[in-house]
């Protein structure tokens, strides 16, 4: 199992790597998009705060291995689908 800060650090880069494209997109479709793009930003930040309090303060009672291994997967599956919702702002 990864270290708390490591996997703190996976998810605030995927982030900041999913924003960072987000506003590449943005400033290369202009205007038309601009309302998309920024709701897509908001659900990204939300996403990276609510990953990393629940990494900071795991559940009781589950066990460890457990608990972050259910945390990686959720967190796979939003970034997946955002990634789907970025790739909709470019069309």
């Amino acid at each position: 199992m990864a270290k708390r800060k490591d996997l703190k650090s996976i998810v605030s880069d995927t982030c900041a790597d999913l924003v960072a494209e987000v506003v590449a997109i943005s400033l290369y479709e202009g205007q038309a998009n601009h309302d998309n793009a920024l709701n897509i930003i908001s659900s990204i930040l939300k996403m990276r705060n609510d990953y990393v309090k629940r990494i900071s303060h795991p559940e009781p009672g589950m066990e460890p291995k457990v608990y972050f291994k259910k945390i990686t997967e959720s967190f796979m599956a939003e970034v997946s689908e955002i990634a789907d919702h970025i790739s909709n702002l470019h069309a």
